[in-house]
């Protein structure tokens, strides 16, 4: 009874640290992921502000363009 007893816990034993090995083998899977993850969200994060960036100065170029046609507008008007 007793070797049916340690095979037992043997065998327990074996199962354990097998689920040991997977549950480290998925933890260093997640952490992977994780820093992946990390890193995508960084690099949006940088493309909105560059982004945001052009379109401010985007929107400066518009505005100074839309002025220099009004003041060529009114030249030609003075000149005709």
């Amino acid at each position: 009874m007793e070797k049916e007893f340690k095979k037992t816990i043997s065998r327990m034993d074996e199962r354990i640290n097998k689920f040991e090995k997977i549950l480290n083998q998925h933890e260093k899977a997640f952490m992977i992921t994780l820093k992946e993850i990390q890193a995508f969200r960084e690099e949006a994060r940088e493309h909105r502000q560059t982004m945001a960036s052009l379109m401010h100065t985007d929107i400066k170029q518009e505005r100074s363009v839309e002025d220099l046609i009004i003041r060529v507008e009114r030249l030609e008007l003075k000149i005709n």
